[in-house]
């Protein structure tokens, strides 16, 4: 089930990190017949992956189908990633909608659109692997109930996201100038982040329930015996809930909230017909030992974590892409755009940078803080044979292996045979305190490394000069194997030069550029911008300027080229072609266009305020 919270995250990933194209790579019929179309394969080839399993359960042992349905669900689900991505990344569909005028003002609606398509091809999984489950797991659990179960457990991880975004929208959307200078700025961002982040943690399990349909369990035996235990172990909590999750038909049961205002205990209505009064004691005692260890606090520190670590590492990932020998030829080949190609890897690196992060780190400190609240029976208790019994009982009503490998839990089997070797020796607990503080510290120290290191790199002098000089020494040994023939390699030593000031370095390059290929559009319009703009008078010359920006335009009719033609008529004086140049710049334009609002404004009011000399 955990699994599908990452699948969630990794498919929010894939649309945030995706930079929409001004130009997209198929028309926009022929675009919906793929897409229609990658649907259909889809379907089709899911169900028939699921109703082979189900045909299999008459002549395969229970393990046996267990791991293949396991390996069908999982495999499907990654399929309905790559297929997310090929939307996103393929078929350009964000951009189709990039212009309109709400999700400008609002863009989290556009990305709930998008996350609700991806909410639809994982709904396509869960519904064909719905007769498989009945038939493996003998659950009596309808086709609706198995994909709505699935679809409510795993949409809560949105939350903090949804929240954090559509917020921002709201204050940036306000007509006040502050909200916006805050949530611009790095330390605004990063405290806005900060907040909403703790906020969400704080209130969000008020929200869960109520999204999951949990009611409270009803007055009677079970639920005195368990406020009697709360009470017992100095636990504080909101309220005890049923949890519908499957129907209720899962053996489980859960603690959610930082603060006992918003704690929940969550119990199924399995758990307490299948289990007697000391197993479901036992139970409750495990979900007491994650409040009293301050597991929730402390994975929400290693959420931060991950940030801290995405961060440091993100102009890492980009050297090595944009460094990356095959990955520059790839692009001068092929004639792909260098920025759809390096956003391209960009967003995959970050995806695998947090699956690696979730599945080895945060899955190891899941795993022992589980181990932790198992042993935690014993401040409660001077046994653990009722949570040994429960787990026996889960593996008997579930069907799943003992030994089933899991990358958030230990394994039933494992789980059993600690806390056996616990009942045996009780120091084993203490080792394994030891061992998780130890962890903790070790990790904690980390962060503090690689948060100073991604500080350096990212802000400080020292990131900036390693991005320059690398930069540069990647284009000239690239201009040196070339023969310096290439014109591309020229142009972006200019941008470089340009971006670091050296007007003089990027005037000789865009030059020599222009000298090997005198009708590259995007050479052209850089140079323009550089003659236009420059804030060293010795280099500027509308003039030149004009006559390369009007050189460029004849060859390319885009937003940016149109902006530098408008930029140079303007810095020459003619600001009503300025003003049409910008609005034809405006009415291409499919992102960034508050920027060209921008540009058409001051042209306009250059119009209407003339300065006279």
């Amino acid at each position: 089930m955990f699994g599908n919270f990452i699948y969630f995250i990794v498919a929010l990933l894939i649309y945030s990190t995706y930079q929409p194209s001004e130009q997209t790579n198929f028309a926009p019929l022929d675009t919906l017949i793929y897409f229609l179309s990658l649907i259909l394969l889809f379907f089709i080839f899911s169900r028939r992956r699921f109703t082979r399993i189900a045909q299999m359960s008459a002549i395969h042992s229970h393990d046996v189908l267990d791991q293949q349905f396991s390996s069908a669900l999982t495999r499907q689900s990654v399929l309905a990633i790559a297929l997310f991505a090929v939307d996103i990344y393929g078929l350009n569909l964000s951009s189709f909608l990039a212009g309109i005028w709400l999700f400008e003002a609002i863009p989290t609606l556009q990305a709930l659109i998008f996350m609700s398509l991806f909410v639809g091809y994982l709904a396509i999984v869960w519904s064909n692997a719905h007769a498989a489950y009945r038939h493996i797991y003998g659950a009596d659990l309808t086709r609706r109930a198995y994909v709505t179960s699935n679809i409510a457990f795993s949409v809560p991880v949105l939350l903090p996201w949804l929240l954090l975004s559509g917020v921002a929208d709201l204050l940036l959307a306000l007509p006040f100038d502050l909200p916006r200078q805050v949530l611009e700025s790095p330390e605004g961002e990063t405290a806005y982040f900060l907040f909403f982040l703790f906020a969400v943690a704080v209130i969000g399990p008020l929200i869960i329930q109520k999204f999951w349909r949990c009611r409270p369990l009803e007055a009677g035996f079970n639920r005195q015996r368990i406020e009697a235990l709360c009470r017992r172990a100095d636990l504080n909590y909101a309220d005890i809930l049923y949890w519908p999750i499957f129907g209720g038909r899962m053996i489980t049961a859960g603690v959610m909230g930082l603060v006992s205002r918003f704690r929940y205990i969550l119990v199924t209505d399995a758990l307490l017909r299948v289990l007697n009064p000391e197993e479901i004691d036992a139970v409750i005692a495990h979900e007491v030992g994650h409040v009293k260890r301050h597991h929730l606090l402390f994975y929400l520190f290693f959420f931060i974590g991950y940030m801290v670590i995405a961060y440091a590492t993100f102009d890492l990932i980009v050297y090595l892409i944009i460094f990356s020998e095959p990955i520059y030829r790839f692009v001068f080949m092929t004639g792909i755009s260098r920025t759809t190609v390096t956003t391209g890897l960009l967003s995959l690196a970050i995806i695998i940078n947090f699956l690696v992060y979730f599945r080895f780190i945060f899955g190891y400190f899941m795993r022992n803080f589980e181990r932790q609240a198992d042993a935690s029976v014993y401040g409660l208790f001077g046994s653990a044979a009722p949570l040994i019994s429960t787990f026996k009982k889960i593996v008997a009503v579930s069907g799943h292996s003992p030994d089933k490998p899991n990358w958030h839990h230990f394994s039933i089997g494992q789980r059993v045979d600690f806390l056996k070797r616990c009942e045996a020796d009780r120091t084993w607990v203490q080792r394994h305190d030891r061992k998780v503080r130890a962890s903790i510290a070790i990790y904690a120290a980390t962060m503090v490394v690689v948060g100073v290191a991604g500080y350096q790199l990212n802000v400080g002098q020292t990131g900036k000069q390693l991005n320059e000089k690398f930069f540069e020494t990647a284009i000239l040994n690239e201009i040196s194997r070339n023969g310096g023939a290439n014109a591309g390699l020229y142009g972006m030593l200019g941008d470089l030069y340009l971006g670091r000031s050296s007007f003089g370095q990027a005037v000789t390059a865009y030059r020599t550029a222009l000298d090997i290929d005198p009708h590259s559009a995007i050479i052209l319009n850089n140079y323009a911008w550089l003659l236009a703009t420059c804030e060293d008078p010795a280099y500027r010359n509308p003039q030149q300027a004009l006559d390369l920006a009007q050189r460029a335009a004849a060859i390319e009719q885009s937003p940016h080229i149109l902006d530098t033609l408008a930029e140079s008529l303007y810095v020459n004086g003619r600001i009503t072609e300025a003003i049409d140049a910008a609005t034809s710049a405006l009415g291409l334009a499919k992102t960034n266009r508050t920027y060209y609002h921008g540009q058409l404004e001051k042209f306009q009011a250059a119009r209407d305020n003339p300065v006279i000399k």
